[in-house]
């Protein structure tokens, strides 16, 4: 009996490393297809739909309920949306902006522009330089800088209760053709996790 048992524990230990490595490996997959790279298209989530613009493409969560707004519908600083609504509150919006600043010639120029906006009552968590998939053609476009940071709801414009936890992602950079352009990522906090988040760094396309 107690052979049996060693023998059956012996057995679990080994599938239960092979499901680690397998795991490990599996995440260490998704951090690679993840970021731009040398890719010349970046690779969007299945179930994932697409924003398009003349500087940037970019993925949103289409399977978590967000849906792209009419350019009619839209504010007119913003070049395309997606917006996630819950009986009637936004609570989760991608967002794209173009030449949205002045005297911008590269990617920390337009992050400190992007950075400035993103108002009084949030907190950066990390700063990071990262590269987008695009063209070789693209050159130093590719070259953008992402910003985390966490705010609180204002609750205007059918966004949550004010004081409400958001978290958002920022990806800051200045295309081919000399525009500047910043992406966003605004939701309720913990509604999406760094994982998604990652993903959708890693779904942009600079053109």
């Amino acid at each position: 009996m107690s052979t049996t048992r060693n023998a059956r524990t012996r057995n679990v230990r080994k599938a239960l490393c092979r499901t680690a490595v397998a795991t490990t490996v599996a995440a260490a997959a998704v951090l690679l297809t993840g970021c731009g790279g040398d890719a010349d298209q970046a690779s969007v989530p299945e179930g994932w739909g697409t924003l398009e613009t003349g500087s940037v493409s970019v993925g949103y969560p289409r399977s978590e309920g967000y849906a792209e707004q009419p350019a009619d519908e839209r504010a007119r600083a913003n070049a395309a949306v997606a917006l996630k609504e819950e009986d009637g509150i936004r609570t989760g919006m991608v967002s794209v902006q173009l030449d949205f600043a002045t005297g911008v010639h590269d990617a920390a120029g337009a992050a400190a522009a992007a950075g400035a906006g993103i108002g009084l009552n949030s907190t950066r968590r990390a700063t990071d330089d990262v590269r987008l998939a695009g063209p070789d053609d693209a050159g130093e476009a590719r070259e953008a800088r992402r910003i985390d940071y966490d705010f609180t709801a204002d609750g205007q414009e059918d966004t949550p209760n004010r004081g409400t936890p958001m978290t958002g992602v920022l990806v800051a950079g200045v295309d081919s053709k000399g525009v500047p352009f910043v992406v966003r990522l605004n939701a309720v906090k913990g509604a999406v996790d760094a994982g998604a988040l990652d993903a959708f760094v890693g779904s942009i396309t600079v053109k």
